[in-house]
């Protein structure tokens, strides 16, 4: 089974709790405080392996979470930090963020590696806390949660050649007398619901990757039919070969349907119609053959394009075809421009909170809501088992601009207020 596209959960994981503690040694009437901090919670990391073809075990996992950090210790101990998760996926996979839309990453070379999901910070210990005027913190600090998102996976081939046109104008054929790939053929449209792939050999010594699209028709580009779930495969190639039915069996003009082909291509992506393409007329073992492929040729070979009479079945010009290919494949430069002098191999994604506003005050009813990412971040890390805790957060809010925000909004005094859960009455 062929996966190509899936959406998935990951999450980072929680930064360690810092820890409340005080020195208590001999001799030492009143000890400083020596709370040690969390740990960091691990990373979610992709990294590419050649070796995988498909998004088929992500089928069957939808949620990832890292090693959360372990908390700290008295003695200044601190904790240990969370294990990476590390998740394979297939070269030629992009990553992109549900909520946002955006492309995290783009993975095609083997051993890449993007940081999808950041592990939490360790909360600080109390030590962390003293200064001149505070001896004695009695607080320390929550463990930051870890990064949650929401992707979506979807894997582009990796293919030098793409096999393009109408269903059953004999993609899968070609392919399967040129390489070791054995697709699934039959006398009717839609035969083939998934990319196959297949190497093909040349000569001794050169050999390139080919692919079979799945077939287009009108509408393509916009989803209709099979649509932009395999056209997506083409914007990967070097080289494509364009299939038509130069018979015209099913009572069309074999002209026609490459202009609606192409047509659906520059729709989709207009720099493919800046790949070199060449014309595969299948079919000329039937009738009405080599009619239709003098008025193609006429056509077209004034337009640029070269045309290679074959038949699948046959296998007449199927070498010439693959030649000429082979050549094209080795002209033709990669599709993904790579620095060769590039060591570093961790991308890392976008932070927690970079994308978002500290917060939003919302008032729902008398009630005044102050939401937003780094906000509940700063409530889920604050120790409020203390006073001291309680009121180190409500000196957070302040620097923040919470209480400014609050009275620009019309508060008054007395009103709710929630803060990610935490209510409370306001008071100047």
């Amino acid at each position: 089974m062929f996966v190509d596209e899936v959406v998935i959960e990951v999450k980072g994981g929680d930064g360690g709790n810092g820890m409340t503690s005080f020195r208590r040694e001999k001799f030492v009437a009143a000890g400083g405080p020596s709370g040690g901090d969390g740990g960091h919670g691990g990373n979610i990391i992709f990294t590419v392996d050649e070796g995988i073809n498909t998004l088929l075990d992500f089928r069957e996992r939808k949620f990832y979470q890292a090693e959360a950090g372990e908390n700290g210790g008295s003695k200044n101990m601190h904790g240990k930090d969370g294990e990476d998760l590390l998740i394979t996926v297939p070269p030629g996979t992009t990553v992109t963020d549900t909520k946002t839309g955006k492309v995290i990453a783009d993975l095609v070379e083997d051993g890449q590696r993007v940081v999808i999901a950041e592990g939490g910070r360790g909360g600080r210990g109390n030590t962390r806390f003293k200064s001149s005027t505070r001896q004695a913190p009695k607080f320390s600090e929550n463990g930051e949660p870890g990064q949650e998102r929401k992707v979506k996976l979807e894997l582009k081939l990796l293919a030098d050649v793409g096999l393009v046109g109408y269903p059953s104008v004999g993609k899968s054929t070609i392919i399967s007398k040129v390489s070791a790939a054995k697709p699934k053929i039959g006398a009717y449209h839609f035969t083939t619901l998934k990319p196959n792939l297949g190497v093909v050999k040349v000569g001794n010594y050169s050999s390139f990757v080919m692919a079979d699209i799945p077939g287009l028709i009108e509408g393509a580009h916009s989803g209709v039919g099979l649509g932009d779930d395999f056209l997506r495969h083409i914007e990967r190639t070097r080289v494509i070969i364009h299939v038509l039915d130069i018979s015209g069996m099913e009572g069309r003009d074999p002209l026609d349907d490459f202009r609606r082909i192409n047509d659906e291509l520059r729709k989709f992506n207009e720099k493919l119609m800046e790949r070199p393409q060449i014309i595969a007329a299948n079919k000329m073992d039937l009738s009405q053959a080599e009619e239709n492929l003098e008025n193609l040729r006429e056509v077209l070979e004034k337009e640029g394009y070269e045309v290679y009479p074959i038949s699948a079945i046959t296998g007449q010009g199927i070498d010439e075809l693959i030649q000429r290919t082979d050549v094209l494949v080795k002209e033709t430069p990669d599709f993904f421009e790579e620095d060769d002098e590039e060591e570093e191999v961790i991308i890392r994604g976008p932070q927690p909170g970079e994308d978002d506003d500290l917060f939003d005050i919302v008032e729902e009813g008398g009630i005044y809501r102050v939401i937003g990412d780094e906000i509940k971040r700063k409530v889920a890390m604050a120790d409020l088992s203390t006073d001291d805790g309680l009121y180190h957060f409500l000196r957070m809010l302040k620097k923040l601009g919470v209480n400014d925000a609050l009275r620009e909004s019309g508060i008054k005094e007395g009103n709710t207020v929630n803060i990610e859960g935490l209510e409370f009455e306001y008071s100047e």
